[in-house]
């Protein structure tokens, strides 16, 4: 897995005289940077290529909207894709200012692939957890952000799709 060389916050001189809540935010902000540089982008290719294998695939304009990013910016990532023989983009039946994109059968391994590769970074990541701690901290979680939302708004650009939240509870 890969290791970054910067320093992590609490690895600061005076991170043991800070408050609990300070300690908190440091320790969630790393969480935060680490996660984002674990994960594809938004509008990175594995991501296109999982969403089109869930979804059986869509229209460019559904899949501009899911991704929430700018159209010029998925058309590329879309021609890039098609190049490389991974999906097959044609003219909408139901709405001629749009494509219809489907994976070739190239594509479909591709990003069952990434998908696998995915969920194993899933797994790993909270591998250090038991179940119970897992849970406990998804409650915590959970509870943290319903607070915040109704406390400071949602933060932009923060939608989480339905079949991404699986919470399980007992």
């Amino acid at each position: 897995m890969h290791k970054k060389d910067n320093i992590n916050s609490h690895h600061l001189t005076d991170y043991h005289t800070l408050d609990i809540d300070n300690k908190l935010i440091l320790n969630l902000r790393d969480l935060g940077h680490m996660i984002r540089f674990l994960f594809e982008g938004k509008g990175s290719q594995k991501r296109i290529l999982i969403i089109l294998l869930e979804t059986g695939g869509m229209t460019q304009r559904e899949l501009t909207e899911r991704l929430g990013i700018q159209p010029g910016s998925v058309s590329e990532v879309l021609a890039k894709l098609e190049n490389a023989g991974l999906i097959l983009r044609t003219s909408s039946e139901t709405d001629r200012r749009t494509t219809d994109i489907q994976l070739t059968p190239l594509g479909q391994a591709e990003a069952e692939d990434a998908a696998r590769q995915r969920q194993m970074r899933h797994q790993e990541m909270f591998s250090c957890l038991s179940e119970d701690e897992k849970e406990t901290l998804l409650k915590l979680a959970e509870k943290l952000e319903t607070d915040w939302n109704s406390r400071y708004g949602s933060p932009p650009q923060h939608s989480r799709h339905p079949s991404h939240h699986h919470h399980h509870s007992r």
